[in-house]
């Protein structure tokens, strides 16, 4: 199709240009690489129509040209960021959110989350969408197509922003590179498997396996209930410096559950994130198992031999809860602010992350609107997973589940529209049963092959040890997100990031997509894909961490990915190899030294007296080293920051410039003037160009040791 038909096609549009509602980019000169994208877009019978409602430069971050629109016919929007011409290096970054979310999510980002500002830096246009809208969203219990949020909208919203492209910079075509972590690692995934030309290459983060959900989250439900106290003493038994026996400290019951969750991938060292460790998307993924397979919950967890609930162990016993309560208050968003409660709202600063992007699916945020209740008693159990029932009043036979709540205050979420009628002193009930049943739904869900984590759950004849139910709904979340069950079948070229921290995509599971894709793409694997590991990153792409001297971000390694795999399209330049790891009992092991492990992650070690611990006496001198090494042709350290314990947060971060940084050694003393345990952290940032200013791509990674002062 040429320009002229392509313009003819829209001249019927003329009211809408007239109204303000429409406008089509104009090439000034036949394209032949813009005829090809609109053909491709063409063959798409949903995205058709595209349409312009906001064309104008702006400022900030940067000085670029934003350009808004949709599809007609659809609730698809998105949003185009375009540097100057003459900043433009011929390719687009685009983000895919975990879930449909809002085109508008990385307007107002600073710093290094400035998702556009890396792009403009980066020489590329930027994309965000809203997936086809919140009505997109599939996967069980939605009735909802799932190919359209999995990589179609994705697909269209990229295939016209060439065109707009080509008509601001020329006719060359862009290149065009996906990321997205969590559930947009899925649905970047399904790009790639589903398309052809959409996008050149990808960079999946922090991804899932089609084994993934609800699993990971049922194992790790099982043994937050069955640890409960005892997870801050597994964290500092397993932190640096310890000398107390893991095992001395659990039970025979708590033993087996902490050696299932390790051996199903929960990363045996992000114990300390136990705190943080609530519902997060399994409140997303609750309600669908209820309703694909409402006969478990119902009867079978609780009446047939082979389940834990058959018989029940004391503490399941225990953590039943059978309580009748009343509303003693009902709670708007403004009254959780003054009540200095309002980070139980759901969707607060989400901004499309991989760890929280969810949130914004559980409930209102109008400020007037009641969004809690507080609740006259409370159980002494847990709330988390509750199902509260209306059992009086107009919303009698209403009912919600609790994924937040603070004390005897509980959040509403979805249930909020269907609660309208709820007034103070209406009677409730409150129960677990469902949500006790759920936390052992892994081991009834064992997998024919291809996935080793699951020999734990099979006996010595590779039979599954518990009675199986009649389907996988994993596969069937795997296809909702991504459009279709992930395969390794992929086109372009793409490096995947997984985190060895990562409590809700377990480490293993980028073993398993690259092992998929060696399966399919054979020796031609080295040439398409690369998994780099991060130690000691956790699951969310934000720069703060709830634990800063335990964990860092990993939002530099994804920034350097995105131009590594640009680099590799556009000019052949190989990216590092893929890091060297290990896989035993669930866990991912990486070598020791930068070299032998390669990725892109620099390697820090420090210890206190030459050990991981030292035993002192208060005033003592502690000798404290550290070596610092940055993986071959990665970059050079460009930042070191202490921590003596004290704090627990880096106070002043030290710039490096010039001279050798790829190999430090550190020597520094410390005292301690009073009695306690501290733990000494370095953290160290290195950067491909060696630049201690660069505003992007900054690698970080941390070690610690123990201080005893006596």
């Amino acid at each position: 199709m040429r320009w002229y038909s392509w313009l003819g096609m829209y001249a019927a549009r003329l009211l809408l240009v007239v109204l303000g509602l429409y406008a089509a980019p104009t090439l000034g000169n036949e394209c032949r690489n813009a005829d090809e994208e609109l053909a491709a877009l063409q063959q798409d019978s949903l995205f058709t129509e595209p349409y312009v409602d906001v064309d104008e430069w702006r400022e900030t971050p940067v000085r670029h040209r934003y350009v808004h629109g949709g599809f007609t016919g659809t609730s698809m929007r998105f949003s185009y960021y375009l540097p100057p011409k003459p900043d433009y290096g011929g390719r687009f970054f685009q983000y895919i959110t975990p879930v449909p979310d809002s085109e508008y999510l990385s307007q107002g980002a600073t710093g290094e989350e400035d998702r556009i500002g890396f792009a403009l830096d980066s020489g590329a246009y930027f994309i965000e969408t809203n997936g086809g809208g919140r009505e997109a969203t599939a996967g069980p219990g939605f009735q909802v197509d799932p190919t359209i949020a999995g990589y179609r909208a994705n697909a269209a919203a990229a295939r016209y922003s060439r065109i707009v492209a080509m008509q601001m910079y020329g006719c060359r075509r862009p290149y065009g590179y996906a990321y997205g972590g969590s559930g947009g690692g899925f649905r970047t995934i399904g790009g790639m498997e589903n398309t052809q030309g959409a996008w050149d290459g990808a960079v999946p983060f922090v991804i899932g396996s089609p084994m993934a959900a609800p699993n990971v989250f049922t194992v790790r439900m099982y043994a937050l209930r069955v640890l409960a106290d005892k997870l801050p003493a597994i964290a500092d038994a397993l932190d640096a410096g310890s000398n107390v026996d893991l095992s001395s400290l659990l039970d025979a019951e708590e033993a087996a559950a902490f050696a299932e969750v390790t051996a199903m991938g929960f990363p045996r060292d992000a114990w300390y994130a136990h705190g943080s460790l609530d519902l997060h998307g399994y409140a997303l993924l609750f309600p669908a198992m209820l309703a694909v397979d409402p006969q478990y919950f119902a009867g079978d967890f609780w009446e047939k031999p082979g389940h834990e609930g058959y018989r029940p162990p004391a503490s399941l016993k225990a953590a039943l809860i059978d309580h009748p309560t009343r509303v003693k208050q009902l709670l708007t968003a403004d009254d959780l602010a003054v009540a200095k409660q309002d980070e139980l709202l759901p969707g607060n600063d989400t901004a499309g992350r991989a760890d929280s992007a969810f949130e914004a699916f559980l409930g209102p945020q109008a400020a007037q609107e009641t969004v809690a209740l507080e609740l006259a008693s409370v159980p002494a159990q847990s709330l988390l997973g509750t199902k509260i029932s209306v059992t009086s009043g107009a919303a009698q036979g209403a009912t919600f589940l609790v994924s937040h709540y603070n004390g005897s205050t509980v959040m509403l979420g979805r249930s909020a529209a269907a609660l309208a009628g709820l007034k103070h002193g209406d009677t409730l009930h409150i129960d677990n049963r469902s949500y006790l049943a759920s936390q052992t739904y892994h081991r009834h869900q064992v997998p024919p092959a291809g996935y080793p984590v699951y020999d734990y759950l099979r006996d010595d004849n590779g039979k599954p040890l518990y009675p199986q139910r009649e389907r996988l709904l994993a596969p069937l979340f795997a296809a909702g997100a991504a459009g279709s069950v992930p395969s390794g079948t992929f086109q372009g070229r793409m490096i995947v990031l997984s985190n060895l921290h990562d409590t809700e995509a377990y480490p293993w599971q980028g073993d398993w997509y690259l092992q998929a894709a060696r399966r399919h793409h054979g020796d031609e694997l080295n040439d398409r894909l690369r998994l780099w590991y991060t130690d000691r990153a956790t699951h969310g792409d934000g720069m703060n961490q709830r634990e800063p001297t335990r964990a860092v971000s990993y939002l530099g390694v994804l920034q350097q990915a995105l131009r590594d795999v640009s680099a590799w399209v556009e000019e052949g330049f190989a990216p590092p190899p893929t890091s060297r790891y290990r896989i035993t009992g669930g866990q991912v092991h990486l070598e020791g030294s930068a070299a032998q492990r390669g990725g892109i992650q620099p390697v820090v070690e420090v210890f206190a007296n030459g050990t991981k611990r030292a035993d002192v006496a208060a005033g003592e001198a502690v000798a404290l080293t550290a070596t610092v090494e940055v993986p071959p042709g990665t970059g050079e350290v460009v930042a070191l920051a202490w921590d003596f314990g004290g704090a627990r947060r880096f106070t002043a971060t030290q710039k490096l410039n010039g001279g050798e940084r790829t190999q430090l050694q550190l020597a520094r003393t410390h005292r301690f003037d009073k009695p306690g345990t501290y733990f000494v952290t370095l953290r160290a940032e290195s950067q491909r160009d060696g630049d201690a200013d660069a505003p992007f791509a900054r690698i970080r990674n941390l070690d610690r040791t123990r201080v005893v002062v006596k």
